[in-house]
């Protein structure tokens, strides 16, 4: 595929998830990918893949990715920055000031340098797990600083199109408060959350729907990753954790004492406060607000949600999202469709006359 907005041959230094991911991206592109990673066989391991080629004498890469661990991300930049003079150098590590700091207290050319971090991963890592279509629609920020403009970076944010993000500009020291507030933080609460389950027994762990598995998701990231993304974020993350414990402190208080004055209010302002917060997260195409449900159940046979999603294109309705839920051992599985809400009656109409089973409906 040649229709692209890169024109530059581009150097990937690490094949971990982001790092194949960006390769098997920009390949599917006709860009001239080449893979590089301290370990042989990881790097190896991504060029079997697809995500490019293995490094050649001569190379002369126009843009280098680097997409290693915090803790080594200045250190391979500069390190790039110094092996390639004509080239434009970016990270995409998720804590932007750190690195930055590090790299002008090395004295690195940062007007060849500017980093960045796509908001996108899962929770497996290595380029096992990797997929060219990772960074499509996600956000992708450019953290900018003085010594270098946004032109001169422009082949960064041709990548970025290229692979299907959404280019967002931030400063490094308001994104690292950014991502904490909608990352780090969240990851933590999550795995405190997924901890208390070693204590729950086999029972308990039955009863486990949807709602659990959403808060636990992402309690399945490597350890040893996150304790670098936090320590270098720390300040930031700490800001936001502060108050999180106040607000807990205080429900904690309420459920205490129930029947005391204002603890009832105390508890359902919590809630309320969380309803407002939640309407607050961008929906598709970045619109900021608030969908309906439409719960349907289906079969656990082949086929079946493939059945149900072509269904709902051919009534005409676009959906906005989908979850899924499946007890362990039930027969069915419950499809949870957001839609606009003028779109909600006349597609349950539309399903129950195709013969679907609607669960529920809810704004």
């Amino acid at each position: 595929m040649t229709d692209r907005r890169l024109a530059e041959d581009v150097r990937i230094v690490g094949s971990g998830l982001l790092g194949t991911s960006i390769g098997l991206g920009l390949a599917a592109r006709g860009v001239d990918v080449v893979m590089d990673d301290v370990s042989p066989s990881a790097r190896r391991l991504a060029v079997d893949y697809g995500a490019g080629r293995e490094p050649a004498a001569g190379d002369a890469p126009g843009l280098i990715v680097v997409c290693v661990p915090p803790d080594v991300t200045a250190s391979i930049v500069a390190r790039e920055l110094a092996a390639y003079p004509d080239a434009l150098v970016t990270d995409v590590a998720s804590v932007k000031a750190a690195p930055l700091a590090e790299l002008r207290a090395m004295g690195a050319d940062l007007g060849r340098y500017l980093g960045t971090h796509p908001m996108a991963g899962r929770e497996r890592g290595g380029a096992i797990s990797a997929r060219a279509d990772l960074f499509v629609g996600r956000p992708w920020v450019l953290a900018g600083h003085d010594d270098i403009s946004y032109r001169r970076a422009g082949a960064i944010e041709d990548m970025i199109l290229d692979l299907g993000a959404v280019p967002i500009e931030l400063d490094v020291e308001r994104h690292d408060r950014s991502v904490a507030l909608v990352s780090h933080v969240p990851q933590v609460v999550s795995s405190l959350l997924a901890a208390r389950l070693s204590e729950g027994d086999g029972a308990a762990l039955q009863l486990a729907g949807q709602g659990l598995r959403d808060v636990t998701r992402v309690a399945g990231s490597d350890p040893a990753l996150w304790v670098q993304i936090l320590g270098a974020n720390a300040p930031a993350v700490v800001d936001v954790l502060r108050p999180l414990r106040d607000d807990l402190e205080r429900v904690i208080a309420a459920l205490d004492a129930p029947e005391a004055p204002g603890s009832r209010r105390a508890i359902a302002d919590a809630l309320a406060a969380g309803n407002t917060g939640v309407a607050r997260i961008p929906g598709k195409h970045g619109q900021d607000r608030r969908f309906s449900q439409i719960v349907v159940m289906v079969d656990d046979t082949p086929g079946e949600l493939a059945r149900l999603l072509t269904e709902i294109g051919e009534a005409g309705v676009n959906m906005e999202d989908l979850r899924l839920e499946h007890s362990p051992g039930a027969q069915i599985g419950l499809a949870e469709i957001s839609v606009v809400p003028e779109a909600e009656q006349r597609l349950v109409a539309e399903l129950e006359e195709r013969g679907w089973t609607i669960a529920g409906a809810f704004a």
